[in-house]
């Protein structure tokens, strides 16, 4: 791993992996100069778990998520808030983003 996950992070991680949603999911996955907290490459979905720090980050947010969808990559933006408090939403967000693939 390139860097520690948090603990929502690690709790989204312990939902998704394994095959339990059907797919491949990876974490801190490279995707030419970023690193998605989690990554299901079959269906060029990037996850990402926004904790605070991203309300100070919103541009550079914005040009990755940009680059990413240049490369063919949609990103989803999880609230750690939302991960931490609904994990069964937040989950259920990660199935209909794969299902709109």
């Amino acid at each position: 791993m390139r860097f520690a996950q948090t603990p929502t992070e690690e709790t989204l991680w312990q939902a998704l992996r394994g095959g339990k949603l059907g797919v491949v999911v990876r974490r801190q996955y490279v995707i030419g100069q970023y690193i998605a907290d989690f990554a299901v490459p079959s269906a060029r979905l990037a996850i990402e778990v926004d904790g605070a720090y991203h309300a100070a980050r919103r541009a550079a947010d914005a040009r990755r998520d940009r680059e990413l969808g240049r490369r063919g990559w949609r990103v989803l933006h999880l609230p750690a808030e939302l991960v931490a408090n609904d994990l069964a939403q937040a989950v259920a967000l990660v199935r209909a983003a794969l299902a709109s693939a």
